[in-house]
């Protein structure tokens, strides 16, 4: 395989991280697993244009978390669409994404989480009583394709019938063969988030897209300073694409392993309301999102590799958690494992500002349905087969139970 004359020969591998070896055989997860157990800490692949990829735990900590060195303007690959991207904060660096990042913050934080428990609550129990007298579901399609989006729509207050139009100009967006391009997709995005952003302006909507664009960006951009629209599409366009899909995958591996688990079951119902532990273990074991980062100057050594000025590296942050030499027997869930580290929510200026939203539907899920279907199995017409793309996601989930 062809590389550059400064990547070493030893480093380099067949690696197309959308793809990656043993994905089908192995699925998402183990195929990560067994790739950051057997490879150098970081290797170079030929695929997607050429780009490093951080293969442990503590490499990958350290490309997200230094923006120093390592630049977000392009956060996709191939970097020639990556560099389509250019939404906001996620390809801003520190210090200017900070007041962008500030208004995502303001709607996500644990308190403004809390306010919206009940209603949280009162979605999941609708959808699963919904079901529960069936004896059986297609998890994937009348829960985890529901719940999540129900929840995000009611916040940035667009119709949730809307929603699967939305979910698929985003997955044009993270996932490769789809029926549009990025670019394709990003446009049309854009003419659908201008109406909303024109009528919400100068409003008093209490939706998070209403609040965001009047709110005063504050003394680092100047006070009285609003978002442009350019802005407001922007950054509009990448809370619809995050918030419609990742909550949506993870709950298909977790009521996986939950089917096919009944220890983990078992410990869950004994636990009660104190579940935040095996939540907590959940997201360690089901990191899901493969992004990348730009190498800002020339390294001399980073995990015994030289990197180049413009280089890209892929950080794949499931293998944050899934790394043996971080989390020993990483594919085990053990909610009384101690100091267990994970990238799942990312690290350093980018780290997801969802993650309380996305812990509180995963507790409530858990909580919600064990009262109601406290014992099941996969059905008979699950298609567990992993979905290629920057999120990782099984097709088809279905559960079966006595009802």
């Amino acid at each position: 395989m062809q590389h550059p004359p400064h990547v070493p020969a030893d480093r380099v591998v067949d690696i197309d991280i959308y793809q990656p070896p043993g994905l089908e055989t192995q699925g998402f997860h183990k195929a990560w697993c067994n790739l950051s157990a057997s490879q150098p800490p970081v290797v170079w692949t030929p695929r997607n244009e050429g780009h490093w990829i951080a293969l442990s735990g503590e490499a990958l900590q350290d490309v997200q978390s230094d923006p120093v060195r390592f630049s977000s303007r392009v956060i996709v690959l191939p970097k020639s669409v990556g560099e389509m991207h250019g939404l906001i904060p996620t390809t801003i660096d520190p210090p200017e994404h900070r007041p962008y990042r500030q208004l995502l913050n303001a709607h996500l934080n644990p308190g403004a989480i809390r306010g919206a428990s009940e209603s949280i609550r009162a979605t999941a129990i609708e959808l699963i009583e919904s079901f529960a007298a069936k004896g059986h579901c297609n998890f994937t399609a009348e829960y985890a394709e529901q719940f999540p989006i129900r929840v995000f729509m009611a916040l940035v207050g667009i119709d949730a019938a809307e929603a699967p139009k939305i979910r698929h100009w985003a997955e044009c967006m993270t996932r490769p063969g789809m029926d549009m391009t990025f670019d394709e997709a990003k446009a049309v995005f854009f003419d659908y988030v201008g109406p909303l952003v024109d009528a919400r302006r100068g409003g008093r909507g209490e939706d998070m897209i209403s609040a965001m664009i009047n709110a005063d960006l504050g003394a680092d951009l100047g006070r009285g300073r609003r978002l442009t629209r350019d802005e407001a599409l922007s950054i509009v366009t990448q809370v619809l694409i995050a918030g419609l899909d990742t909550v949506v995958n993870v709950l298909g591996f977790i009521m996986r392993e939950l089917a096919e688990n009944p220890a983990l079951r078992a410990d869950l119902k004994q636990r009660g309301a104190d579940i935040l532990p095996v939540v907590h273990e959940l997201f360690r074991r089901f990191g899901l999102v493969s992004i990348a980062r730009e190498v800002r100057n020339d390294i001399a050594d980073f995990h015994g590799v030289a990197l180049k000025a413009g280089d890209m590296i892929a950080i794949p942050t499931q293998v944050h958690g899934l790394d043996p030499r971080v989390n020993p027997d990483p594919l085990a869930i053990d909610p009384a494992r101690r100091r267990a580290r994970h990238s799942t929510f990312g690290s350093g200026p980018h780290m997801c500002p969802g993650q309380e939203l996305a812990r509180k539907e995963v507790a409530i899920t858990l909580e919600e349905w064990l009262r109601r279907i406290p014992d099941f199995a996969l059905g008979p017409n699950c298609d567990l087969s992993p979905v290629p793309g920057i999120v990782g996601a099984l097709r088809r989930v279905e559960l079966v139970w006595n009802a």
